[in-house]
């Protein structure tokens, strides 16, 4: 389901990371410090908090309460901290995601918010604001997410990581298991599958909210494409910056490597600076998105170029 383009990338960029193993305590210390930084505020921002990035950075940091922060806010990010740690622990552990696992980070989610329902399946109807999607009724939910289990196992032994993590991702926020909490727990299982695979976490960000959003609704209708190219965006994203991060340099990088504006880019170039926008965000561009505005570098435009040419 990923597009060619972007799924040759991913692989080339994962081939890259692997070369690189072992990392250095250093590097892997910094880089694990702001994906998770990154995580746990993104994560949180999706679902409506209103806590900055630095002041999630303070609480991470410091256990400093936030002045006009309400009391929630603050256990979301601790508790994403832990909910995190619990998943890194299960990456070196053998065997299969199962259901069991998806409750128990529930609970690291929701503990000391509602511990009534913490790790434990709704037994109440749900409906989900602004959404054409009905979740199942309560009652359906345990055998429903036997069969998320089964579904896991069997895709593992067929299916690329990225695929895999996305569906199940989505599958999980379809059947919507739980009273709340059902989004960042299914960003978490989706996470602990790319880095069971040796991918970094990858960050779907609070800007793209709206996007994420509009996908999971396609989804919700049966094409999961758009889904699978978003996260794989946000896959390959992560494995820039992981890449940046770990490369050895003596020197700056050639000029037709430097990341440079979608507007500057287009100077040099047959396209406009909107069409090489189009093209990022389906992932047939080699592109880097910061905050709202994307970025490419020259050799990433004349490698779509010569593609296109050698296709006609």
């Amino acid at each position: 389901m990923l597009e060619t383009r972007l799924l040759n990338r991913i692989t080339q960029k994962k081939a890259q990371l692997d070369m690189l193993r072992p990392l250095s305590p250093s590097i892997l210390t910094r880089l694990n410090e702001t994906l998770t930084l990154e995580w746990i505020y993104n994560s949180n921002a999706i679902e409506g908090s209103t806590l900055t990035l630095q002041e999630t950075r303070l609480i991470l940091e410091t256990g400093l309460t936030i002045g006009g922060k309400s009391l929630r806010e603050h256990f979301e990010v601790t508790n994403h901290r832990e909910a995190i740690a619990y998943v890194e622990n299960l990456v070196g552990e053998e065997g299969q995601i199962t259901p069991y696992h998806v409750r128990l980070i529930h609970a690291l989610v929701l503990k000391g918010i509602d511990d009534e329902n913490a790790g434990r399946y709704r037994e109440t109807p749900v409906r989900i604001a602004g959404a054409t999607h009905t979740p199942p009724e309560s009652w359906e939910i345990s055998r429903l997410m036997d069969e998320w289990g089964a579904w896991l196992i069997a895709a593992q032994e067929r299916d690329n990581s990225v695929n895999i993590a996305a569906e199940a991702h989505h599958r999980l926020v379809n059947i919507h298991p739980f009273v709340d909490g059902n989004g960042r727990t299914a960003r978490l299982i989706m996470n602990l599958l790319l880095i069971k695979d040796g991918y970094p976490p990858s960050v779907i960000e609070r800007v793209n909210r709206q996007q994420y959003y509009r996908v999971l609704a396609q989804a919700d209708e049966g094409n999961l494409r758009p889904l699978v190219n978003f996260v794989g965006r946000a896959v390959e994203r992560s494995l820039t910056l992981t890449l940046e991060a770990a490369t050895p340099r003596s020197a700056p990088p050639p000029t037709d490597e430097q990341w440079i504006p979608l507007s500057e880019a287009a100077q040099d170039s047959p396209y406009t600076k909107d069409y090489l926008s189009l093209l990022a965000r389906k992932g047939r561009l080699e592109a880097l998105k910061r905050g709202r505005n994307w970025y490419t570098t020259r050799k990433a435009v004349e490698k779509y170029r010569r593609e296109v040419k050698e296709s006609e």
